[in-house]
């Protein structure tokens, strides 16, 4: 199969995991908000908290099991995992819009996932992050099959620094992540820079020299 066509199976299954998980949470919020989801949150029953625990790693370990067939090397095993997580995340919110006509804008608070503790934002924080993995997953996942390239120092330090200012953006508040306390105003600006980092660092990686490819073994007769 080809480069594109393994792209595009893998965005499928993006898609179809995005409704799976949408459906999901239509019946959680049956169960733990019957009046409908808002902050702050809600307790939540010890065992049900630990079923979805365990389903949100599941969730991690399926969609890196479907980078790892769509890949041939490193970064584009990488690449089919931000792109099927991206393509999830929106499908996801796509099918709370369809199912429940939620969220009623971009700005509306969610709950973006539970380990360590809650993470907390506006639908348009998780939205954002999500389309810029699937374009420069994309984008990476192409380029990688003809042109081969390593990041460099200034790349790790990018996507790495641009990581850490989303997460701090998402769990710095404690108080309504743990103890069902209303939300602080979200640090949009640190959100900016968060995302202006990881641009850099997709920039960087894609414009890199490419690697020269290793001749491929010689077949034994």
């Amino acid at each position: 199969m080809t480069v594109r066509g393994r792209l595009v199976w893998t965005a499928i299954f993006g898609a179809a995991f995005g409704w799976v998980e949408a459906a999901v949470v239509v019946y959680l919020r049956r169960i733990v908000y019957p009046d409908g989801f808002a902050l702050p949150l809600a307790p939540i029953d010890p065992s049900l908290a630990v079923v979805e625990l365990v389903r949100e790693a599941a969730t991690l370990a399926m969609l890196a099991a479907v980078a790892m067939l769509a890949g041939r090397t490193r970064w584009q095993r990488f690449a089919a995992f931000i792109v099927a997580f991206g393509v999830w995340d929106l499908v996801y919110y796509l099918g709370l819009k369809l199912a429940l006509d939620w969220p009623a804008s971009l700005a509306t608070w969610d709950v973006l996932f539970l380990l360590p503790w809650p993470w907390l934002g506006p639908v348009y924080a998780p939205a954002t992050v999500a389309l810029l993995m699937v374009i420069f997953g994309s984008l990476v996942m192409l380029e990688e099959e003809v042109r081969p390239r390593r990041a460099d120092v200034l790349a790790w330090l990018l996507g790495a620094a641009g990581a850490l200012v989303l997460l701090v953006t998402w769990l710095y508040d404690l108080d309504a992540g743990l103890r069902q306390a209303e939300p602080a105003p979200y640090p949009w600006p640190w959100f900016v820079v968060g995302c202006a980092l990881l641009v850099g660092c997709g920039v960087r990686f894609l414009t890199r020299r490419p690697v020269n490819p290793e001749p491929p073994p010689a077949r034994s007769r």
